[in-house]
């Protein structure tokens, strides 16, 4: 993995966001001391993985539901994903409703 000053960095950014592409993340430093990474994703998934991954507001999330699994208050699996798919049906039908009818 390579290492560049900002400054450097700064100077050339399409070269190396064109190195990251190629050879992988580049660490980036300030006054010597790591300060970010430069990583080229590979394809919007991985982008997506990437925020979600280092997301504040989500990784919260994500250990409030943990707590509240922990204290028994999860949905079962199955309970889950049949209050999914009647929200999306519920959802379906209105839309159905509110298309105008054409010539009428």
């Amino acid at each position: 993995m390579k290492v560049a000053a900002l400054a450097d960095v700064k100077a050339h950014l399409s070269a190396y966001l064109d190195e990251c592409e190629n050879e992988g993340p580049i660490i980036i430093t300030r006054n010597g001391k790591a300060a970010a990474v430069l990583l080229a994703p590979k394809d919007n998934d991985d982008l997506e993985r990437l925020i979600v991954a280092h997301s504040r507001r989500f990784q919260a999330l994500l250990a409030k539901s943990r707590k509240s699994i922990k204290a028994g208050k999860g949905v079962a699996h199955d309970e889950f994903w049949k209050a999914v798919k009647q929200s999306h049906q519920a959802k379906r039908l209105s839309q159905v409703r509110r298309k105008p009818k054409l010539g009428g």
